[in-house]
């Protein structure tokens, strides 16, 4: 593996991003003996930088995110961060799924970094690189202190995650969002759960996600879904896609985001060796429909799209959106009566 010859744009908005070594070379390597994390190694390193600036051409739309972990227990096939791991010489396959980075010091690094000069609160996405809330996190327990420095900071953030331990954090999240939008989005692209176990393996069952959406929502934090991926012959018949719509609503999720799988260099290989594996005989319908790249064609994208959006309507989730943000007013106490007072002319 190498450590020291990574560099990624770190978060100075006054001008071009430069560039920093992201770790320092003492890394600590430690594998847990519990069942939880058989054959998982964990590599523990000190970050140089932290908030770190999304490249111009990428299309999210934010600008600026925090990952404390690299590789990923969760284990999608699909992840388009496997290809990350490559870049330490990692396995981009069975190795993403094992050999998982952990920057021990985020959340101090956090605390320094919203208190540069040259830092403008933007709005900080978390989770849109690995989750989060993968089940590293909860040996690392790095989130807490993440949250807690941007509430410190009142910064603006949203966090999109298959992990139930978010739960965790709840009451966290509700102190964030007394000072500053906080948005939140729990990932469902389907319901089927012989797809869920073969395709995330590591991931909490999408009943359970759900369940953490309805959750949140009880609890004051609006949490919408990112209905994603959206497996082209595997999870779009309309009926499928019905019923998750329905699900996703019946769970009081705030907003439904459909997306279809793309298949970025990394992931995509590890994908159709899946395929070749589960379902061979999609195999020659998947060459064809990424012909052209990593995305499914625009007339499949805005067929699933037009399909999700009017499922959305008319289970009353209203319009879709990337986000929800919300805001949780801080309680007060009632005021004391008012004493009445003589009206005088003079």
């Amino acid at each position: 593996m190498r450590w020291n010859n990574l560099s990624e744009q770190t978060a100075d908005p006054s001008g071009p991003a430069r560039t920093a070594a992201l770790f320092g070379t003492d890394v600590v390597s430690r594998i847990i003996d519990t069942p939880e994390f058989a054959g998982v190694t964990f590599h523990e390193v000190r970050a140089r930088s932290i908030v770190n600036r999304v490249p111009g051409a990428s299309r999210m739309p934010f600008e600026w995110t925090v990952n404390p972990y690299r590789g990923c227990t969760h284990a999608c096939v699909y992840c388009f961060a496997r290809r990350t791991h490559s870049y330490l010489d990692l396995d981009t396959g069975l190795g993403f799924d094992s050999q998982i980075v952990v920057k021990v010091n985020a959340p101090d690094l956090l605390r320094r970094e919203l208190s540069g000069r040259r830092w403008r609160g933007d709005h900080i996405a978390m989770g849109t690189n690995v989750d989060c809330y993968q089940r590293a996190e909860g040996r690392y327990r790095l989130m807490p202190g993440i949250i807690e420095a941007l509430r410190e900071h009142a910064n603006p953030f949203s966090i999109l995650t298959k992990g139930t331990l978010i739960l965790r954090d709840l009451d966290l999240l509700r102190a964030a969002a007394e000072v500053t939008d906080v948005g939140i989005s729990m990932s469902v692209g389907f319901l089927d759960r012989e797809l869920w176990r073969t395709v995330e393996p590591g991931t909490p069952s999408p009943e359970r996600r759900l369940d953490t959406v309805r959750t949140l929502t009880e609890h004051g934090i609006g949490c919408g879904v990112l209905m994603a991926p959206v497996i082209p012959f595997l999870g779009d018949h309309p009926d499928q896609l019905r019923a998750t719509v329905r699900a996703i609503a019946a769970a009081g999720a705030s907003s439904v985001t459909p997306l279809v799988l793309h298949l970025r260099p990394g992931a995509r290989e590890w994908f159709m060796t899946w395929l070749t594996e589960h379902h061979p005989h999609l195999v020659p319908r998947y060459e064809r429909l990424y012909a052209g790249g990593a995305y499914a064609p625009k007339w499949y994208q805005r067929r699933i799209t037009r399909q999700v959006h009017d499922l959305a309507t008319e289970y009353g989730i209203g319009p879709s959106r990337p986000a929800t943000h919300r805001r949780i007013p801080p309680q007060r106490t009632p005021a004391a009566p008012e004493v009445p007072t003589q009206l005088t002319l003079l």
